[in-house]
């Protein structure tokens, strides 16, 4: 294998060439009538042609074959990919889930594919609007055999173990505490190394994007210049035995055959790219006088509504800090939101609950339910001295926030076996400490 390269930026306009193929990019047009190398010149657009130049999306490939060369497309099973949102009663109770399980490769053999999971979700995928958030959990790579997303752009968050991505721009190693965004239509393909496991948020409407910085100024948050893009990479490969493209189309699974790889592109250009970034490389921003900002200062990327201000998702991390705020209780404050809260761990203790919600599990916090920091973190903080200190070492905690209500699915409720029962009991120790003769002075 060629070894990783990158490019870095955001959705800038980029170009790329297998560098055993000098000239194969064509110069000064995008579809000449014969392009070099007797490639196919084949445009991937993220976006309607008219869209607004700031925000138009579109990569332009030159492959060997183009990707219409297979045979048609045939219905697969689903297992645990499910977009019914009305397949059991919605539940407004606050859900904790113990780490999901991940299948030995000795009991069961499963790949990125067979191991996604639908967790929750709310929308259309057919009228593009909504969004689903899924678990994978496998481990065995994708032999000959690629997935595409017609139906929106998957945000990928490892937990456990690499995952080596083949694109058709090219090849991303990406790890824990790292995440990458594949988007709508782009072939690839997961090559594991040992169990892994991780989580998904699915965007059906628009893409992610930087969130806009206001205040802040210039600088902050995820820069642009941390994430990484890859260069182009080929193989020009048949394979008699078949490879197979699986298409995710209206929440459906489909394959085609066709008799070579999909990852056939010498040379690409363009704005709409598979990307990853580390969630080291953030800048966090935060109080420095009292009181508990509101978690949106975490903001990595968000993939806005037609409502200003208001975010079909929100990816939000929790990262490595320093808390200084003065007379201030500092962990999160109880909270009841207009907002759907789904949270994942990928290493370490988050502050609010540092028992019971492990990495590999998750929560979620639907809309209007109260939710906050259990009792044990209450009577900690209410008694700590409040000296500068250091918060999240070695922890990397994340929220998928959406102003959609969501529904959990059969699987997240009952068939994974992972939901914790005992979770609204980490609140019921919490006192009723009011004193009607409190003084201002008193402590």
């Amino acid at each position: 294998m060629a070894s990783l390269k990158y490019m870095a930026g955001f959705g800038n306009e980029f170009s790329s060439e297998d560098p055993s193929c000098p000239g194969s990019l064509p110069k000064g047009q995008n579809n000449p009538q014969i392009c070099p190398y007797g490639l196919y010149a084949e445009q991937l657009s993220g976006s309607a042609f008219t869209c607004p130049r700031y925000n138009n999306k579109r990569s332009w490939f030159y492959r060997i074959v183009p990707s219409v060369l297979h045979k048609p497309f045939n219905s697969i099973p689903q297992g645990n990919l499910s977009y019914n949102w009305d397949e059991i009663n919605p539940d407004p109770n606050q859900l904790r889930w113990l780490p999901f399980k991940i299948h030995k490769a000795s009991e069961k053999m499963v790949d990125f594919v067979t191991g996604l999971h639908t967790l929750c979700g709310a929308g259309d995928v057919r009228s593009r609007n909504g969004l689903a958030i899924h678990i994978y959990a496998c481990n065995t790579s994708m032999e000959n055999k690629s997935f595409y997303n017609s139906d929106g752009d998957f945000l990928l968050v490892p937990q456990k173990g690499n995952l080596l991505i083949t694109t058709e721009f090219g090849k991303m190693l990406v790890e824990p505490n790292e995440i990458c965004v594949i988007q709508q239509g782009m072939h690839f393909s997961v090559q594991v190394f040992e169990e892994t496991r991780g989580y998904i948020l699915e965007i059906f409407a628009s893409h992610f994007e930087l969130p806009d910085l206001g205040p802040i100024g210039a600088n902050g948050l995820a820069n642009p210049r941390d994430f990484k893009v890859p260069v182009a990479w080929y193989e020009n490969r048949k394979v008699p035995t078949g490879f197979t493209v699986i298409s995710k189309f209206q929440g459906k699974l489909f394959a085609a055959q066709q008799a070579f790889s999909p990852f056939n592109v010498v040379a690409w250009h363009g704005n709409y790219t598979p990307y990853k970034y580390n969630l080291q490389d953030f800048m966090v921003i935060n109080s420095v006088s009292f009181d508990h900002a509101d978690p949106s200062i975490f903001t990595v990327l968000t993939a806005k509504s037609t409502r200003p201000g208001v975010a079909i998702a929100d990816f939000v991390i929790f990262p490595p800090r320093w808390g200084v705020a003065d007379n201030t209780f500092r962990p999160p404050y109880y909270h009841r939101n207009c907002m759907s809260e789904f949270m994942g761990l990928i290493k370490g203790h988050y502050e609010a609950k540092e028992e019971g919600f492990l990495p590999g599990g998750g929560s979620l916090h639907s809309i209007m339910t109260p939710h906050g920091p259990d009792a044990e973190c209450f009577e900690k903080a209410s008694k700590a001295d409040l000296k500068p200190e250091r918060v999240a070492d070695k922890t990397m905690a994340f929220m998928f926030e959406s102003s959609f209500n969501m529904t959990v699915t059969k699987w997240g409720l009952e068939t994974c076996n992972c939901l914790d029962k005992n979770y609204s009991k980490c609140w019921q120790p919490l006192k009723n400490n009011f004193n009607p003769n409190w003084k201002p002075n008193a402590k």
